[in-house]
């Protein structure tokens, strides 16, 4: 069974390049909303929820732009998760995100975040902008960053 796990592609290899450095303009771009219970920040369902946004997705004949997946820890026991999605998904709470978003990749392990977010607030501030609401994106599972030898993860962060 575990080396059917190793073998598996559940998540798409990560291209850094359109991601790294990058400022957007979103206009109403369109999500599905879901909870992740986390433990001191630490996410205990994570893999049972994107499953459950994922299928809803497939069910609505819809799709996941990038595979883009922005999370907003909101506390230490909640994390909530926001699936790029190309139309509405019948099922699920539809949001949109609106104004200027900045990104930025890094890759590593999760124990660097603090370095990450110091880093991408100094690299924001030298850009002439300040970080309004942050969001994390994990772009892979612990499984596919193994089978893949890296871990990036991007911070995306509407500013201002």
């Amino acid at each position: 069974m575990s080396s059917q796990i190793q073998t598996q592609e559940c998540c798409p290899r990560f291209d850094p390049v359109p991601w790294d450095g990058k400022l957007f303009e979103w206009n109403n771009k369109r999500f599905i909303k879901d909870s992740v219970t986390t433990q001191f920040y630490m996410p205990l369902n994570f893999g049972e929820v994107i499953t459950r946004m994922s299928e809803k997705v497939t069910r609505a004949g819809a799709e996941m732009p990038d595979w883009l997946c922005l999370s907003d820890h909101t506390s230490e026991s909640n994390m909530d998760l926001y699936l790029a999605v190309d139309k509405e998904v019948d099922g699920a709470e539809n949001v949109t995100l609106s104004g200027k978003f900045l990104s930025k990749v890094y890759e590593g392990d999760f124990e660097k975040t603090a370095e990450w977010c110091s880093d991408f607030e100094n690299y924001a501030k030298s850009k002439g902008l300040a970080v309004k609401k942050w969001y994390m994106w994990y772009t892979t599972c612990p499984a596919c960053a193994e089978k893949y030898g890296k871990n990036y993860v991007v911070i995306i962060s509407e500013v201002e």
